[in-house]
């Protein structure tokens, strides 16, 4: 929503496994400013059975907090909205249904983000929000996971994000409502394990200041004021404490402490149970709470000074060093693939203003890491290296696009195994496919001869090629022959190409 020449209000709502979130902010030259914030309890995280799968009843209820949501965006522009799912749509096996019915009720685009996306955006939240400290350590426990990461002024060094949260500990170890020494010792102990390949890390790396996020750790600071600790500082000693207050109550019905809401009061003891297991593991002594988390960072991240695009180059330049990419070739490659593009867009109805044109250029530019592993089948391993390695900026369906893309740059096309997708039509993902295969195989020879200009144009299935030189095949035999070949394989799939 603009609601000036130079002012606009922004939103972020992050899709919790407790609760949903939404914050919203007006954009006025480089101020931000906080309007409203938005929450709801949703549990979606209590919506998972043992296969994986979300129930109706916890997707109703998801929808139903969108559908207030939606009241507040009505006049927003796309551009001025994100929304950022996390751990139980990560996990879910039917999200994509939720998905579906969740963009007849919000007309946003809703993105899946991967664990150690979320932990640097929770970090770039806390860092806004918080006095600049030398270095931080946040912890953010949310219901089903949780993240912890290290970082300096803006930069997250190190994170990492962990299948441990207050909904699904609860689930497991406090099902039956009992709260109990025994039940405390066997989540801490849980926890630990999960905690146990990284704490070293994190104890080497140290920091100066320990910052708390979102709904538990506000919980755990509000019920230590309340039961006398008026600074609301979380140590170690204050959490054992709360420990031996919790198991004076027989269930978890039964609690009833100063400064806890009845909606945290069911997965209370779970999360002072991670938290006591990361103070113990981690070593820290004190811990402050920060009303920044992950919608702020999804927020203050869409404010053009941190542009979101900068952020991606920088991650794509640096996994194509780190793979020992060539970076020239790679560049020839980018440069023909845009102007490829461009030249066929509006046919393609591909809007210029798209992700699409940037996911192009990542993906040129990093088609061939897999090399790194090997040449044979290298396509493959680019894929695999483009889905599952950290990637700062992108959320998992941006990395499953620039997988898909790769992995579909060279060798025989079977387009049975493309992957869906939600935020992006596959008729599109097809056409991006096509391009860059045309743009790799046209710079295939990774020689300084220049190449003739080229021209696109597209005609329903079938695709027509022309070098901007009459004699340009007869002097590039080897393209001419591998042009040959691509025709062969578009044959294969009902495409045409015609070379001209």
């Amino acid at each position: 929503m603009t609601t000036a020449s130079n002012t606009r209000e922004i939103a972020a709502i992050d899709l919790g496994s407790n609760s949903f979130h939404m914050v919203v902010a007006k954009v006025a030259d480089e101020d931000l400013q906080l309007v409203s914030r938005h929450k709801q309890r949703v549990q979606l995280a209590d919506g998972l059975d043992d296969e994986m799968n979300l129930s109706d009843e916890a997707m109703e209820r998801g929808l139903e907090c969108l559908s207030m949501f939606a009241e507040r965006l009505q006049g927003f522009d796309a551009d001025n909205v994100r929304i950022a799912a996390t751990h139980t749509l990560r996990q879910a096996k039917n999200a994509h249904v939720f998905l579906q019915r969740a963009r007849q009720v919000l007309p946003f685009p809703i993105e899946i983000i991967p664990g150690e996306e979320e932990a640097r955006l929770i970090y770039l939240g806390v860092a806004h929000t918080q006095i600049e400290a030398t270095s931080k350590l946040v912890i953010d426990i949310g219901g089903g996971s949780t993240e912890m990461i290290i970082g300096t002024e803006f930069e997250p060094e190190l994170l990492n994000s962990k299948q441990m949260g207050c909904v699904s500990f609860t689930n497991r170890f406090f099902s039956n409502g009992k709260i109990s020494k025994k039940n405390f010792s066997k989540a801490i102990l849980a926890s630990e394990q999960k905690l146990e390949s990284i704490a070293a890390q994190y104890r080497k790396r140290g920091w100066d200041i320990a910052f708390g996020s979102s709904g538990t750790i506000k919980a755990i600071r509000e019920v230590l004021i309340g039961i006398g600790f008026e600074d609301g500082i979380i140590t170690g000693p204050r959490l054992n404490t709360l420990i031996e207050v919790l198991c004076e109550f027989d269930t978890i019905n039964d609690i009833e402490l100063p400064g806890l809401t009845e909606e945290r009061k069911s997965v209370f003891a779970a999360g002072v149970a991670i938290l006591s297991a990361i103070f113990q593991d981690l070593k820290i002594k004190e811990m402050h709470y920060s009303d920044g988390a992950l919608r702020e960072g999804l927020m203050y991240e869409m404010e053009s000074r941190l542009a979101r695009s900068d952020i991606r180059m920088r991650t794509t330049e640096n996994l194509a060093k780190k793979h020992l990419v060539d970076l020239e070739h790679a560049a020839r490659v980018k440069g023909l693939a845009v102007e490829l593009l461009e030249q066929v867009h509006q046919t393609l109805g591909i809007k210029r203003k798209s992700d699409l044109f940037a996911m192009l250029e990542w993906a040129a530019l990093l088609h061939e890491v897999g090399l790194s592993i090997s040449l044979r089948g290298f396509q493959r391993h680019s894929a695999y290296i483009l889905q599952h390695t950290n990637m700062p900026g992108f959320n998992s369906e941006q990395q499953l696009l620039l997988s898909s893309l790769t992995r579909y740059q060279r060798k025989s096309l079977k387009l049975t195994e493309l992957a869906d997708f939600h935020l992006y039509d596959k008729e599109q993902v097809v056409h991006l496919i096509r391009i860059l295969r045309l743009a790799i195989l046209i710079n295939g020879q990774r020689n300084d001869d220049p190449l003739p200009e080229f021209s696109l144009e597209v005609n329903g299935n079938c695709w027509t090629l022309r070098g901007q030189q009459a004699d340009w095949l007869d002097n590039n035999k080897l393209l001419s022959a591998d042009l040959q070949s691509e025709q062969e394989r578009w044959q294969q799939v009902n495409w045409q190409l015609v070379i001209e």
